[in-house]
């Protein structure tokens, strides 16, 4: 099995962990990171950034283990996929992205009006953009 980073996107409540979940890969994502050692999620917008540097930690980790790795976070922008396109490239993974559109409802009651102003800077995925 050839080396390989999957990275799923979506708004919030659009699918993206169960869809990660179904993969054949180690699975990472920011949330992941405010789950306490009783299994309860205790989000802290003021430790955001630092749970996406865990996620691409976690995800460096894995590749350098010769792990293929799923990441689902919400990359609305571009720019956001960019250290995971990196990383692929370091690695000589196979990079691949996908995006879940579902509307399931988020289960970490995001706001209607975070998720509103998310999809307003929502970026679509292209086959090549320019992450170089």
């Amino acid at each position: 099995m050839s080396l390989k980073l999957t990275v799923i996107r979506g708004l919030p409540g659009s699918g993206k962990s169960t869809l990660a979940k179904t993969m054949d890969a180690l699975h990472y994502e920011a949330d992941m990171f405010f789950i306490d050692k009783c299994g309860r999620y205790r989000f802290d917008v003021h430790r955001t950034r630092e749970a996406h540097r865990w996620c691409q930690m976690m995800t460096k980790r894995a590749l350098f283990e010769n792990k293929s790795v799923v990441v689902s976070n919400t990359f609305i922008e571009l720019w956001e996929i960019k250290p995971y396109y990196r990383l692929a490239e370091h690695f000589s993974a196979q990079f691949q992205v996908i995006e879940c559109s579902n509307c399931y409802g988020s289960i970490h009651d995001v706001p209607k009006s975070v998720v509103s102003s998310m999809r307003k800077r929502w970026q679509p995925w292209c086959i090549e953009p320019n992450l170089g």
